[in-house]
């Protein structure tokens, strides 16, 4: 059997700079590399943030020539983080203004990025 093991997940940005600020403010997540480079359709950027915690990052790709939003379909797909203070981490992000969707009977919440990208916040497991 092959063994594979998450590394990164991936969201184009139209605003590589402008997403690295909101997930360092509204998830408290922090560049731990990034790359340059062209490619056939001209130059890019890629910058792989952490949480500092855990090996699994999240790529952010910045494409040139791209002036338009991409199409993420029916936001049916999103990524979601565990917060041990669920109270602290929504008064946050109602004062960031970024909370999209409230599933209160469940006790979870979903936020937006600058993209439109859905990030399920969720209570740490005790």
């Amino acid at each position: 059997m092959v063994l594979f093991a998450f590394n990164h997940f991936n969201f184009n940005v139209l605003h590589l700079d402008r997403s690295i600020a909101f997930y360092r403010e509204a998830l408290g997540l922090h560049v731990v590399r990034e790359k340059a480079g062209e490619n056939p359709d001209g130059p890019f950027r890629l910058a792989f943030l952490g949480d500092g915690s855990t090996d699994f990052q999240l790529e952010l790709t910045w494409l040139s020539g791209r002036s338009k939003p991409y199409d993420l379909g029916e936001c049916e797909f999103h990524l979601a983080f565990s917060v041990p203070d669920l109270t602290k981490a929504h008064a946050l992000h109602e004062k960031m203004g970024c909370i999209c969707y409230e599933n209160q009977a469940m006790g979870v919440y979903f936020i937006t990025d600058p993209d439109g990208y859905w990030i399920e916040i969720i209570p740490e497991k005790r």
